[in-house]
């Protein structure tokens, strides 16, 4: 089969499409074909060799989003059979293999594609969506009425923090750049914020919820944001020095986040976007030879939506 390799840590310029034998499910896994598979920040970072690659090994097979359909079912798998639609974010942060023509997976680490939805707006939503389902759900418990604060809410896994947090019953408020204020708003945020003008601490302040897409001093700065008592979720935690301290002189929370394969909440999320609640939003596909150009565009962090590789 065709996949997406990378022998060095070298970034996106050392990726190769190369011919790999395919694989076969072990007990309690499925073999899917894969139409579709998303590009997403963390890829272009592993690429780097930046991200989590202590649990990685060269030669490495890209990719954690996927879409297709069962191909194989292994022993004891009960919750599909050949030919189904699923989507999912197998193994992550471990090797998954997603940017290939085939990837085997446990079973319990996909979901069935809700009907209507494309293979390539399944696949963009995944890692992105457990990230913003799992970070305001199973983290923060976010309830009706509580006032939350998405940042890059354009992003790639705030656009979908928006619209979680609205499902939710959440007054919800968005940082992003002026020129995506609009998208921002169609998604049904509450007020957007523009964070090259103005500190979003000065502009926002007695949430109940901030979801953090980023570290550094603003990652720490957001906790000013939140009333006593408030919780930030920070998805680079890692990489922002002094936050747990500052969190206790605030008297607020924080909390370190990684996303994790769920099935539970990947059903949670495809019952969303069944019911017109969560709409996914695809700026640009590539074509799986084209790998190496996608990871590129992701790491000009400027996307609006999700990029994903047709396969």
């Amino acid at each position: 089969m065709r996949a997406i390799m990378q022998n060095e840590w070298d970034g996106p310029e050392a990726v190769r499409l190369v011919e790999v034998p395919e694989p076969h499910p072990d007990p309690t896994e499925v073999k899917v074909r894969v139409h579709a598979a998303a590009v997403n920040p963390v890829d272009y970072y592993t690429s780097r060799g930046l991200a989590y690659n202590r649990v990685l090994a060269l030669p490495f097979i890209h990719g954690w989003d996927v879409a297709g359909v069962v191909e194989e079912v292994g022993y004891g798998v009960t919750r599909f059979r050949v030919g189904d639609r699923v989507f999912g974010m197998p193994r992550f942060p471990r090797q998954a293999g997603g940017y290939a023509e085939f990837v085997t997976a446990p079973s319990r680490h996909l979901a069935t594609i809700p009907t209507g939805l494309s293979f390539t707006e399944a696949a963009a939503l995944p890692l992105a969506g457990l990230t913003a389902w799992q970070m305001l759900v199973d983290v923060a418990g976010t309830a009706p009425g509580q006032r939350v604060l998405v940042s890059t809410a354009a992003g790639g896994v705030g656009y979908l923090a928006v619209q979680i947090a609205k499902s939710l019953g959440a007054y919800v408020i968005g940082t992003a750049r002026a020129a995506k204020h609009d998208f921002v708003r169609s998604l049904g945020a509450d007020e957007v914020v523009d964070y090259t003008t103005t500190p979003v601490h000065e502009a926002v302040g007695g949430v109940d919820v901030v979801i953090q897409m980023f570290g550094g001093a603003a990652g720490r700065e957001a906790l000013n944001c939140l009333r006593p008592n408030g919780i930030l979720v920070s998805a680079q935690a890692a990489w922002t020095p002094g936050l747990f301290e500052r969190a206790s002189e605030l008297n607020v929370h924080a909390y370190d986040y990684l996303v994790e394969p769920d099935a539970t909440g990947m059903q949670s999320i495809a019952e969303l976007v069944a019911s017109q609640r969560l709409h996914v939003h695809v700026t640009t596909t590539y074509p799986l030879d084209e790998a190496a150009q996608a990871l590129k565009a992701i790491g000009d962090g400027r996307t609006t939506g999700k990029i994903v590789l047709t396969v």
